[in-house]
């Protein structure tokens, strides 16, 4: 089990347009499928291995909870055309929940708790709080998941209605907001701090036509292509700036 868990860090190590996260994920579940009847030469060893291989994608912090159910199925008997269902059946609910509880939920919260440390005068403490708090988490999904799916099988589903996940789905937007929005102030306060008062009026201008433009320019153009412009943008004005 320590060995999969282990393997897991590397789950998109293999990522390629055919299978995804496929060959990352046969990797990582490969020592649970070990003492299958008959061993690495069996039969069920080389089968289970090859839908292992097969196309798999979801969220990589989840990834475990799929394939220790898929890894308990494949030792319980089950058919190899239910273990594909099943693996299929998972990675699209789970790259969803994992993306609303991490990328929406824990990312912003812990990096909004960081800065506003910096923001305050602890630079240290706010990266520390920063990683202490997003790898507790991380590290906590994944080690569950992978345990969560070995004990429940082809009954995963149920480890997704847990009063903690219900909890999660319906807070962590909302947790996230509320933490970004008290983290912003307190940076531009800190960025601002050596600025006369009509370049904090020019700042705040700026920062009202960024949201403004942003609102209507990345529903078209989109965040990424956004963002990049707005980077270029700041660079070239910093260099002609008096």
């Amino acid at each position: 089990m320590l060995t999969a868990a282990a393997r897991l860090f590397a789950v998109q190590g293999s990522w390629n347009y055919e299978r995804l996260q496929g060959i990352g994920a046969a990797v990582a579940i490969e020592p649970l499928l070990r003492d299958l009847p008959g061993g690495v030469g069996g039969e069920a060893y080389r089968s289970a291995m090859r839908r292992a291989a097969e196309f798999f994608n979801t969220h990589p912090y989840l990834a475990g909870l799929a394939l220790g159910a898929v890894a308990r199925a494949e030792h319980t008997g089950v058919a190899g055309k239910q273990i594909e269902r099943l693996r299929s059946i998972l990675k699209g609910p789970l790259g969803s929940v994992g993306d609303r509880l991490v990328w929406v939920g824990a990312l912003p919260i812990a990096s909004a708790l960081g800065v506003s440390l910096v923001a305050l005068g602890r630079p240290l403490v706010g990266v520390l709080v920063f990683l202490g708090a997003f790898n507790a988490v991380h590290l906590g999904i994944r080690f569950w998941g992978l345990g969560t799916g070995w004990r429940l099988g082809v009954s995963v589903a149920r480890a997704l209605s847990t009063p903690a996940f219900h909890f999660g789905m319906k807070y962590a937007g909302p947790i996230a907001a509320l933490a970004v929005g008290f983290a912003l102030p307190l940076v531009a306060v800190w960025l601002t701090a050596g600025f006369a008062l009509n370049a904090k009026i020019g700042v705040a201008g700026v920062v009202v036509v960024g949201a403004i433009l942003a609102r209507w320019i990345v529903p078209r153009l989109g965040a990424a292509r956004f963002g990049l412009g707005a980077i270029v943008l700041t660079l070239l004005g910093g260099a002609i700036w008096p």
